[in-house]
């Protein structure tokens, strides 16, 4: 993650872990990475406020819940 700044950096930690924490056990590896994945999309966007990752990051999750439940997997999200 060397490509942003150390606020982005925060922020974006803050951010991955705040979404994950409503993961079971914080979210296992695949969830985590999708959902930091997209928060990386969307620094390189330019979408680098806590606000915005925030919201970024949320999607992702629901996008993991949704993918999950149309599985009817629902070991990676609760």
């Amino acid at each position: 993650m060397s490509d942003f700044d150390e606020r982005t950096q925060a922020n974006m930690d803050v951010v991955l872990d705040e979404v994950c924490a409503v993961l079971p056990s914080g979210g296992d590896h695949e969830s985590r990475r999708f959902i930091a994945e997209q928060l990386i999309l969307a620094a390189r966007a330019g979408k680098t406020s806590l606000g915005e990752l925030t919201y970024m990051g949320r999607r992702a999750l629901v996008h993991l819940q949704q993918r999950s439940a149309a599985s009817g997997d629902t070991s990676h999200c609760g």
